[in-house]
């Protein structure tokens, strides 16, 4: 496996899971995660403002086209598939590079922040080439029993040091903030929130 250095591009994984580690059900509904509006954003606003482009699955893209109007407005969105598909949206694109050169082609075109959206899959894949700097995991009060795991085995072992831990009393969660110790010379900040 070929490493690769990224001295400033910052791969990032912002998700909400079960406490025991589950980001959907098998069918992929997060019907699981909370409904009600409690007025906090949970740092989103601002850690959506610190990324500079989004990275997707093609499920977790149709996942998010049946919410209805699309979240992630004024960022370029892509979208990783093997399958040939469109959208009318500008700012949705497809690929189907390996992540690594995903990585490199965001670089060169100026983008320093990738969040990754999800799925699985598309985690595992960042996951087993070290491209992925920074998790921020929001844990929810809920044990699913089975779904679809956060992490997908095999994956390399990676060792992450605590940056920051945030408690949400209003929903009972608590965002996890773990920075890749591998990733020290991209000098990844938690966001103030």
């Amino acid at each position: 496996m070929t490493k690769f250095a990224f001295p400033k591009v910052i791969q990032e994984g912002y998700i909400a899971t079960s406490l025991d580690g589950y980001i959907a059900r098998r069918n992929g509904s997060v019907d699981w995660l909370p409904s009600e509006d409690t007025g906090e954003d949970f740092g989103y606003a601002a850690f959506y403002q610190s990324v500079d482009v989004l990275a997707m699955g093609r499920t977790t893209y149709e996942q998010v086209l049946s919410f209805g109007e699309w979240p992630y407005p004024s960022k370029p969105s892509y979208v990783f598939t093997q399958q040939a598909l469109i959208s009318d949206r500008p700012d949705v694109f497809f690929t189907s590079v390996p992540p690594d050169h995903f990585v490199q082609e965001m670089t060169s075109q100026g983008f320093h922040r990738i969040w990754l959206v999800g799925g699985a899959a598309l985690v595992a894949a960042f996951l087993k080439l070290g491209l992925i700097d920074q998790y921020i995991l929001s844990v929810m009060p809920v044990i699913l029993g089975d779904g679809i795991p956060l992490f997908s085995s095999p994956h390399p072992e990676t060792a992450l040091k605590l940056v920051k831990v945030q408690q949400y009393h209003s929903i009972g969660a608590v965002q996890i903030t773990y920075q890749n110790k591998r990733a020290t010379s991209t000098e990844v900040t938690p966001n103030k929130n």
